[in-house]
């Protein structure tokens, strides 16, 4: 159903209120007769194993864990009193699972063995009678929790389940923060529904049963169960590490399948992908290119060397041609086709991300991609999300790097501050810099422009703009935010390279659901192995200034993939941009733009001024929305009508501090 999640669970305690919320959960889901899940059992959507909604009991009977899984698979073992289940893209099969759960006293123990998988599933277990809930560390997973009226505490993968089920309204400052293009650590966790909260990446959320002799059940507690890896491996040892861990999270998403998908860009990070999926040996893989409009593109030139070195001809509109073992299918998209920015926005009310997403105004693009993949007959898709994030390395590493070996910093900043234009004062100043976190992010938010690609960037993240349209009060409840934030915030790591990198991958994660829901529109399952936990520890397992160089592309990556990428291939140093697109796409449709101002929840709600985006929509080259981008904005209210259109909740217009995360949260 549109406006819809396509794709959840909810974890419910074992009482009749829990029961009962169980049967008031949104239409598709429930506890039909006969599929309750036995011990070890499985399912996995499409393939009729089980049939229906798969529900995992409690001991009593009762529900325990009612999923809606229409592209994950859930697996489950119970042994005693003690349970797993591990929410994820493959079968984990019973002789697993036995192994994880039984030599676990506790939840460490369980984390111990749990290291030992590709790290992309949700985490679900009852040990001594503690129920433990928890994501991934790279934040692509991740877990929301609510007090329901009667039945307690509740917790689910979708704050829009748990806002239905408790009746929550809309949370206005964080509707404001979503409006920005970069939330850093902690706000990016500031759930858009007021009574839901999220539970930390790299934290999970214990929920204790009621003490002996009484009836009250304690509130659930947030514990740490990730800690970034130290900085140790040379290149070498690392790059043998991130490619086992790459080959893993391919074979988890894509293994045993006869026909997948590829987004082959022609980029360095799809084209390692493209080659660790054919090494799963498919029956046929479709390899999907986009064109590029700017003739000096180089993409399509790099798709088509890698088709050619994969085996193929180079086909340009779909022809078949292959290997011994695997049928490439290789179909370049012409870029007449392909939407431009701000394209069909109504079409973003098909799916309710978890909150408003600034690559919403891509959403167009995104569904002719998939939308071809799955006409070739895939079963699941493939792209290189996460691979800049995690490979390219951000210029505030090197602060890190300077505590250690000033020497070495300093000359790979030379060749960075020669590539990016920085003048050498303010960049000793930034590199001096020892502002701690709390005192950062209390300044992080201006009225003035985004920073020039000249502004040193070595603290702890980059500051983000208010937009001349924001009205008092959003700037009001923006600013009160980042301020009350400020007050109890802890960086993600100590150093401030570390946190600026963690948060960059889990920032991405969070856009790339945006991808996974227009997969589950059409009927795809999408996946971007390079948010695996273990891709990620392996890639911050290896000493900073062999990991990133100003005079290496991706190094790691490079390394990684010697031996399943042909070395002409790895040679690639350049990057294709679509920022053309973006700026086309806001003159190409203004008019929808305007129809979309006209009558603005945003506006009706005192956070945008209408007037001024209407003006701005009839200049689309308007020095205003050169400086400032209005895709944010944009991704806001097409939610926001998503939203109200799915589940009409009571409004409130009251400006209120953040609230925090949790009673015990960790930030």
């Amino acid at each position: 159903m549109p406006g819809h999640p396509r794709d959840y669970f909810v974890v419910l305690p074992d009482s009749a209120a829990g029961a009962a919320v169980a049967g008031q959960l949104p239409p598709g889901t429930g506890h039909p007769p006969g599929t309750v899940l036995s011990s070890g059992a499985g399912f996995r959507a499409g393939t009729g194993a089980t049939g229906g909604t798969p529900v995992v009991a409690h001991a009593s009977g009762r529900p325990w864990i009612v999923a809606r899984p229409l592209v994950r698979e859930v697996s489950h073992l119970r042994r005693g009193d003690d349970a797993l289940v591990l929410i994820g893209p493959d079968r984990v099969p019973e002789a697993v699972l036995a192994g994880l759960l039984g030599g676990a006293r506790d939840r460490a123990g369980l984390e111990r063995r749990l290291a030992r998988l590709p790290g992309l599933h949700h985490v679900v277990a009852r040990l001594s009678g503690e129920t433990w809930i928890r994501g991934t560390a790279s934040g692509l997973r991740r877990v929301y929790h609510a007090r329901h009226p009667e039945a307690g505490t509740i917790a689910s993968d979708r704050p829009a389940v748990l806002a239905h089920l408790i009746g929550a309204p809309l949370d206005d400052g964080a509707l404001a923060l979503r409006m920005l293009d970069f939330l850093p650590h902690p706000l990016s966790r500031r759930v858009v529904w007021r009574g839901v909260y999220e539970t930390g990446a790299g934290y999970g959320l214990a929920l204790p049963v009621a003490a002996p002799g009484t009836a009250a059940v304690p509130g659930p507690t947030e514990h740490r169960w990730w800690e970034p890896p130290p900085a140790e491996l040379s290149l070498a040892e690392g790059a043998r590490r991130l490619g086992d861990a790459v080959a893993a999270s391919v074979r988890a998403h894509v293994g045993g399948l006869d026909r997948i998908s590829c987004e082959l860009s022609g980029g360095l990070d799809s084209t390692a992908l493209t080659f660790a999926a054919r090494a799963t040996g498919p029956a046929e893989l479709s390899l999907l290119t986009v064109a590029a409009r700017d003739r000096y593109s180089e993409d399509e030139t790099w798709a088509r060397r890698a088709v050619q070195a994969a085996g193929g001809s180079g086909a340009a509109a779909g022809g078949s041609t292959g290997t011994a073992s695997t049928a490439l299918d290789h179909r370049i998209i012409p870029a007449d086709d392909v939407p431009y920015f701000y394209a069909d926005l109504a079409s973003c009310a098909e799916e309710l991300n978890d909150e408003p997403l600034p690559v919403a105004p891509g959403r167009a693009r995104a569904h002719l991609l998939l939308g071809r993949a799955h006409a070739t007959g895939s079963r699941y898709h493939l792209t290189g999300y996460g691979g800049d994030e995690l490979f390219l390395g951000l210029p505030h590493a090197y602060q890190d790097l300077f505590h250690g070996n000033p020497f070495t910093a300093w000359s790979h900043l030379g060749g960075l501050r020669h590539q990016l234009g920085w003048p050498l004062l303010p960049t000793v100043r930034a590199l001096l810099n020892r502002s701690t976190f709390p005192r950062w992010l209390a300044g992080a938010v201006t009225a003035e422009p985004q920073p020039v690609a000249r502004t040193p960037l070595l603290s702890w993240g980059v500051r983000q703009s208010l937009r001349p349209w924001f009205t008092d009060h959003a700037n009001s409840l923006i600013t009160e935010e980042f301020r009350a934030a400020a007050e109890h915030a802890e960086p993600i790591d100590p150093w401030r390279g570390r946190h600026v990198d963690i948060d960059a991958v889990r920032m991405g994660a969070r856009h790339f659901q945006a991808m996974e829901d227009v997969g589950m529109t059409i009927g795809l399952p999408v996946a971007a192995p390079f948010y695996d936990d273990r891709v990620l520890e392996a890639t911050l397992a290896v000493r900073l200034p062999e990991r990133i160089s100003p005079w290496r592309y991706k190094p790691l990556l490079v390394e990684a993939m010697r031996g399943v990428v042909p070395d002409a291939l790895l040679t690639r140093t350049t990057k294709d941009h679509m920022s053309s697109d973006e700026y086309q796409g806001l003159r190409e449709h203004a008019p929808e733009l305007a129809a979309l101002w006209t009558g603005s929840r945003l506006a009706e709600r005192g956070l945008v001024d209408s007037r001024r985006l209407l003006r701005l929509a009839a200049e689309p080259f308007s020095p205003v929305l050169v400086e400032h981008s209005i895709s944010s904005t944009v991704a806001g209210e097409t939610w926001l009508r998503t939203a109200e259109d799915a589940w009409p909740a009571p409004r409130t217009h009251t400006a209120s501090p953040a609230s925090p995360a949790s009673p015990t949260s960790p930030i």
